[in-house]
């Protein structure tokens, strides 16, 4: 039987991971309390319905955490399940947001301040994400983008690298990326926005990505900005960081930054990177 734990920052996703396990045909639960995890395991073996694919959510509303949640894995062990521990993250500022748009407190700190309890419960779950088999970190993800991350891993069996990383473009004028690990301006390329016919047009359109690319500059900035990256990248790895933020920016984040984030995203994909591109300002021109 495969044997899925999901857990992960309260707001991260973690009901929206289950929902895409339902979907490709695992058998989920939601919220069991840590000690039933061994006796809810037994239930699965002696059912009549055959279950061969188990996920199950744990999190902080289940009381007690770490010395339950541990205590049910040895269990596991011991009776010779074989498990893996699926981890859903996010970064401060997103879950603050998440929180703020569903005007709902964090249930570590009901009534005090959101982020400490987001704090309070990131200390409390370090060693769970530790011992974590996968983490996907959801700052920059839609729906469909996690659903099309949990079937990479459970439905295409890649093998993914727990690193998430996240190019985002923006402007400068509407203020600098603040979540961002690495800043990198591209306002030194000439600015599409006076040219009349590119104007209203932005990075993803191809009269624009052809004016920003006719330049030498540009993919002599690529190439080393990619050298950069891939020397980095490993000793990210290797320290145990989950998410990379890249942020290109440009003046409005309309034109120079949207059309080499693409480029740059492309690249880190190809290369065999978990990547995801998302664009901060070009919507507000």
């Amino acid at each position: 039987m495969e044997f899925v734990i999901i857990t992960g920052m309260s707001g991260a996703g973690k009901s929206q991971a289950m929902k895409a396990m339902e979907d490709i045909g695992y058998y989920c639960m939601d919220n069991l309390p840590p000690t039933l995890l061994p006796k809810f395991v037994e239930l699965c073996y002696q059912s009549k319905k055959n279950i061969e694919k188990v996920a199950v959510v744990l999190d902080i509303r289940g009381g007690i955490f770490f010395e339950d949640l541990f205590k049910g894995l040895e269990e596991l062990s011991k009776e010779g399940t074989k498990y893996k521990i699926l981890f859903l993250d996010a970064s401060n500022n997103v879950l603050i947001k998440r929180y703020k748009e569903l005007r709902r407190p964090h249930p570590l700190n009901p009534n005090g301040r959101i982020i400490d309890g987001i704090e309070e419960e990131r200390k409390m779950l370090q060693k769970v994400k530790d011992k974590a088999d996968f983490i996907i970190d959801t700052s920059n993800m839609t729906i469909g983008m996690l659903k099309e991350e949990i079937s990479k891993i459970f439905v295409e069996g890649k093998e993914l690298r727990k690193l998430t990383i996240s190019v985002v473009s923006f402007g400068f004028k509407h203020g600098i990326l603040l979540d961002a690990d690495l800043v990198f301006d591209v306002r030194f390329i000439p600015n599409p926005f006076y040219i009349p016919e590119l104007r209203d047009l932005t990075g993803e359109d191809e009269e624009v990505k052809k004016y920003v690319f006719g330049w030498e500059e540009t993919s002599i900035f690529i190439d080393k900005l990619m050298d950069l990256l891939e020397f980095l990248i490993p000793f990210y790895i290797k320290e145990g960081k989950s998410q990379l933020i890249i942020g290109i920016g440009c003046t409005g984040g309309q034109h120079r930054s949207v059309a080499i984030g693409e480029d740059i995203g492309n690249r880190l994909k190809k290369n065999g990177h978990r990547t995801i591109v998302s664009h901060r300002d070009y919507k507000l021109g």
